[in-house]
């Protein structure tokens, strides 16, 4: 397999990891031991596969989970703080009326 060497040299001054790997005839493809051991992969760990045009990303469940709920921990701060001005009103006619009916 060709390589163009612009394409080697990009990746070799970058912050990437260049692995060329082969799919078997299933369609699997093996995460090389290194790159397990540099990400954390551990046997049984659940990856999502992230798929953007003709690329593909793996990414531990863990560190999506982790990170969507750092990226929405603002969001629930202000929603709260929100919401909490409707908690401490004094309740509005259609909430009285739906009270009185129950």
């Amino acid at each position: 397999m060709l390589i163009s060497k612009k394409l080697l040299t990009y990746y070799m001054k970058s912050e990437y990891l260049l692995k060329i790997i082969k799919v078997s005839q299933k369609g699997q493809i093996a995460i090389p031991a290194e790159v397990q051991k540099m990400i954390g992969i551990k046997k049984g760990d659940n990856l999502i596969l992230f798929i953007k045009g003709k690329k593909i990303m793996l990414e531990k469940v863990d560190t999506v989970i982790a990170q969507l709920a750092d990226d929405f921990k603002d969001v629930e701060t202000i929603t709260e703080n929100s919401l909490k001005k409707f908690w401490e009103n004094e309740p509005d006619e259609i909430w009285e009326k739906y009270l009185k009916q129950s």
